[in-house]
């Protein structure tokens, strides 16, 4: 190759490293503050707002799974606490978090995840996402989902309504860890 084509080449290539260097920034400076505290907390342990000067701080300690909720992989809802967990065959919750209840209940009992949908619009009407069914009462079907919007608000007591609703956070979590036929244990 001619030592003049060669410059050329080898200066395109430069220029275009670089336009690939500037658009990379720009992206990464224009994303949502969501996404960039995603990407920080990615690659760190998870954060913990106590102050670190304060030896007295703690955080409060989880939930614990109830006792009477069995054994193995399964969720675990609580209708008096309004909270679930996601516990792991060796019976370790894997993680907790409260939900708002819908206006029809599961007896206790054990049941299995039936279905499941991506993105729907709920029976109060409201987009829900992350759907993950596993009971019918009185041709109510309940399960749970969290609201788009990220709303959580207490259903309308007029209204059969299925939906625990949980955050669009806890909801992913929900999604990824309940497959069909997961078992799902509701207690009082």
């Amino acid at each position: 190759m001619p030592a003049k084509s060669s410059t050329i080449v080898t200066a395109l290539t430069v220029a275009a490293l670089v336009a690939v260097g500037v658009l990379g920034y720009q992206a990464s400076a224009s994303a949502p503050d969501s996404l960039n505290e995603a990407r920080k907390d990615s690659h760190h342990a998870p954060k913990d707002h106590r102050d670190h000067n304060d030896k007295k701080a703690k955080a409060p300690a989880p939930a614990p799974v109830p006792a009477a909720s069995g054994t193995g992989r399964r969720i675990v809802y609580s209708l008096g606490a309004k909270r679930v967990w996601l516990v792991d065959a060796k019976g370790t919750a894997l993680r907790t978090f409260a939900v708002t209840p819908s206006t029809v209940s599961p007896p206790t009992g054990s049941y299995a995840v039936g279905s499941r949908s991506v993105s729907v619009t709920g029976s109060d009407g409201i987009a829900i996402e992350h759907v993950v069914r596993f009971a019918a009462v009185n041709g109510v079907t309940v399960g749970f989902s969290a609201a788009v919007n990220g709303s959580r608000p207490a259903p309308d007591a007029g209204k059969k309504t299925g939906g625990i609703r949980e955050s669009r956070e806890d909801g992913k979590a929900m999604w990824d860890f309940a497959l069909h036929g997961t078992k799902v244990v509701v207690v009082s």
